[in-house]
């Protein structure tokens, strides 16, 4: 299996960066349909217009369903037909990005991300999440290439609630460990090839990243302050978490994920929580040194990233049976681990991760 390394063909990041979108992507095309989230929608139109005055383009902004589904993708496929429509743009969290990159996909165009929120590492990414109408896991859609042009404003994203940057945090804690995990394994990465020592690298200064910075981040984020910690959260969440899972590749903590979408209970629990979560789960099923152990969990408590089931939404621990049978599916990520995993096994990792967690929170 060669190794391989891929990443946006463009990432640009700092304060105010909006103003100069029109410079970042004006070779891409004449027209460009944004599809957005509500908030998204709120806080870049008059950014975006701004920098587009007076160039001659042609710029729509469509408020998306909410869930990158099926039948939203199609939606979104329609307008950019009925309208000519040169690129695709997302504005907004993981959904409406992954309805922009699949909406792209379908229709042979380029992608501007432009993430709102820090709470996932979708906008570097070169795959989407599908759901089924009712929220819970369908698939993935795997690309050819990553997106075209990734913007991010962190002037906006440090004004979003901070949930949203601490969300960023657990889905970027998971990249390293599950990372690590692929390459003791041999497994691909999320590109289907071998896994380089720059991926490794990157993954690597993505913990680092969050250990040194993370909670400092969270103390000026919530204050709205933009010290050079929450940039550097920004990066280590979006890009370097991006980037390095998907040429580092995916394991339990991703897994745990999709498991547990399948549960009512967890259907407002973001996705970096549950990540997180999945991270300690899978340092239990490796039987991973205590002290690294207790580094994760104290990172989590730390910046306010859950350590137990109850945190999650989880009460019953019955129920996690459910998660467990979902997680464990052929397919999922879990399957990369050493030795692979059984639907019992990660039950019991579970409930382990879920017992050291209270200790610490007592």
């Amino acid at each position: 299996m060669l190794k391989l390394m891929r990443a946006p063909n463009r990432y640009v990041q700092g304060k105010d960066a909006l103003y100069e979108i029109y410079d970042n992507v004006k070779d891409l095309g004449s027209s460009f349909l944004f599809i957005c989230s509500n908030s998204g929608y709120k806080s870049s139109k008059d950014k975006i217009e701004k920098s587009f005055e007076n160039t001659g383009t042609k710029v729509m902004f469509e408020i998306f369903g909410g869930i990158s589904s099926t039948g939203e993708i199609e939606r979104m496929r329609k307008i950019a037909q009925e309208n000519g429509i040169d690129v695709i743009g997302a504005i907004g969290g993981g959904s409406a990005i992954d309805t922009a990159k699949a909406t792209a996909f379908y229709e042979k165009l380029p992608v501007v991300i432009i993430p709102t929120v820090c709470a996932t590492d979708a906008p570097c990414t070169g795959l989407s999440v599908i759901y089924n109408d009712d929220g819970s896991f369908s698939n993935y859609i795997f690309y050819p290439k990553n997106p075209d042009v990734v913007i991010v404003d962190s002037s906006i994203i440090v004004k979003a609630p901070v949930k949203f940057l601490v969300a960023g945090m657990g889905d970027a804690l998971g990249t390293y460990f599950e990372a690590r995990a692929c390459d003791k394994t041999h497994s691909p990465s999320l590109e289907n090839g071998g896994i380089t020592r720059s991926a490794m690298a990157l993954c690597k200064l993505c913990y680092d990243t969050l250990l040194e910075d993370g909670y400092k981040a969270k103390i000026a984020a919530e204050n709205g302050l933009l010290t050079p910690a929450v940039e550097n959260i920004i990066e280590a969440a979006t890009y370097l978490s991006g980037v390095g899972a998907d040429n580092g590749g995916l394991c339990v903590a991703h897994s745990v994920y999709n498991g547990f979408t399948a549960l009512e209970e967890c259907e407002s629990t973001m996705h970096g929580s549950i990540v997180a979560f999945g991270t300690i789960t899978q340092l239990v099923l490796e039987n991973a040194p205590m002290a690294e152990i207790e580094e994760v969990i104290k990172f989590c408590i730390l910046v306010g990233l859950p350590v137990t089931l109850a945190e999650i939404g989880v009460n019953d621990v019955e129920r996690v049976h459910i998660a467990a049978k979902n997680a464990c599916v052929p397919g999922e990520t879990i399957h990369n681990m050493c030795g692979d995993v059984t639907s019992e096994q990660l039950y019991d990792a579970l409930l382990s991760a879920d017992l050291l967690g209270k200790e610490y929170l007592a």
